[in-house]
């Protein structure tokens, strides 16, 4: 290509350009997506199904990028957002969207992975699971930047189409403690002598305290310390100072803080977690996402059960409550601690925890060698290869696939159901993270418990 050309291609297209268009879908950062002189366009704010005039604003080689000039005419779906930041946030894309309808796009999401695939939709589409859309979010990692010219501090989600941390006054998702809070929070930053060298705020919630993860990049002054540990003392929140990496977490406000903790009332239980510990975002749907795993797994009090990564144990000591016996498996030694407290904690005595690396082909294979009733899968976005890969006579007769990645849930179902002779029975979306494009799975796979099964 002529250099001439590439620079035309590559350049922001004149503003008076413009055209209508028909949108006939989302992508999987929630953009419309059109066919504007023959090639994919994104749309960002478009809905499916609606007609928008558009304005080119980037070309690529492969596709295009325009705004959104005006609605001609909109979905039926479409409603107000109810963040004032929407529009240049990137912490949420789909507020524009009805909830009900987010909730039917994750459901075709899922069914158009499993397709490419070559896997039927499930025998039964169980119900989505979901919750409350606003102030569900327990658990974020908050971008820090001290930029003078826009008076100070900002901390928050990025920016929709850069690195840049937006300028928000409050988040309608994040736990109200921390949601309402961003204005005090962005002045105690910008108070500070540190304020250009603390890149990372992490909030975690329980269900009766939130703490606070400051990252800071030197050491901080005494003045600072103190400003930042009667921030917490100001408004209840728990504070830790992070100079490196996660195991450096320390506790500044108090000196000895309770636990974060949530409930499983259902089972009984109540699990303890540090603020840099690994939980469900959304502790609603949790609950919920933890009973329908233990329904579908129809544990019995012989059966002896196997939880890969297990976590801090939020699915493995729910299990316990109804099983012979639960032996759950997890890479960080952090959190198979945590997970063994926990059992303390719920004076859970027929369940035990190791720490094991399951992406190992001969760990995953020594695991899956021995004989389980019923298994747990609840893997990273990257999903259980190695693990499904592995199962070998006898098998398990149920097992519960809970996914973050559709994508890799589908792999792995497709070896389950073509390798390994299982059925898929029932699969569901679970609405994790309202107003984001983001898909959860729970799904389950039978056999008939006969012979070596």
């Amino acid at each position: 290509m002529r250099a001439g050309a590439r620079q035309k291609n590559n350049r922001t297209l004149r503003a008076e350009d413009s055209a209508e268009v028909l949108i006939h879908d989302l992508d999987d950062q929630g953009r419309g997506v059109a066919r504007l002189g023959g090639k994919v366009t994104f749309i960002e704010g478009a809905l499916t199904g609606e007609r928008v005039r558009v304005r080119p604003r980037k070309r690529r080689r492969r596709f295009d990028e325009a705004d959104l000039v005006r609605i001609v005419q909109a979905s039926p779906d479409r409603t107000e957002p109810g963040c004032a930041h929407f529009s240049m946030c990137g912490g949420c894309r789909l507020q524009h969207l009805s909830a009900p309808a987010q909730r039917r796009r994750k459901v075709r999401t899922l069914e158009q992975t499993l397709a490419r695939h070559g896997l039927p939709s499930p025998g039964v589409m169980l119900e989505p699971l979901f919750g409350e859309v606003a102030g569900y979010r327990r658990k974020a990692r908050l971008g820090v930047r001290y930029v003078p010219g826009k008076g100070g501090a900002m901390v928050g989600f990025r920016e929709k189409r850069s690195n840049f941390v937006a300028d928000l006054v409050g988040c309608e998702v994040l736990v109200p403690a921390v949601g309402e809070r961003l204005p005090p929070l962005r002045a105690l930053v910008s108070s500070l002598d540190a304020r250009d060298r603390i890149p990372q705020i992490e909030v975690a919630a329980g269900d009766s305290a939130t703490a606070l993860v400051f990252r800071h990049l030197d050491p901080l002054s005494a003045s600072d310390a103190s400003a930042i540990a009667d921030f917490g003392e100001r408004f209840g929140i728990q504070i830790y100072l992070q100079p490196g990496a996660p195991d450096s977490v320390v506790p500044l406000w108090p000196e000895t803080p309770p636990p974060l903790t949530y409930a499983l009332p259902e089972f009984g239980l109540e699990l303890a977690f540090r603020p840099t510990d690994f939980v469900q975002v959304n502790a609603a749907v949790n609950r919920q996402l933890v009973t329908r795993a233990v329904e579908l797994l129809e544990l019995r009090s012989s059966d002896r059960v196997l939880d890969l990564f297990c976590g801090i144990g939020n699915f493995s000591l729910a299990m316990a409550r109804r099983a012979a016996t639960v032996t759950g498996i997890e890479y960080g030694a952090d959190m198979v601690d945590a997970a063994e407290r926990n059992a303390d904690r719920n004076g859970i005595a027929n369940v035990s925890f190791e720490r094991r690396d399951l992406d190992d082909a001969e760990t995953a294979a020594d695991w899956m060698s021995r004989c389980w009733d019923k298994l747990l899968l609840d893997p990273p976005r990257s999903g259980a290869a190695s693990v499904v890969g592995a199962l070998r006579a006898p098998y398990p007769e149920r097992v519960v696939y809970v996914s973050c990645n559709p994508e890799s849930f589908a792999r792995d179902a497709a070896q389950l159901v073509g390798a390994h002779g299982y059925r898929f029975e029932k699969a569901g979306i679970v609405d994790m993270f309202p107003h984001t494009a983001h898909v959860e799975v729970v799904g389950l796979f039978s056999r008939r418990a006969t012979g070596l099964r």
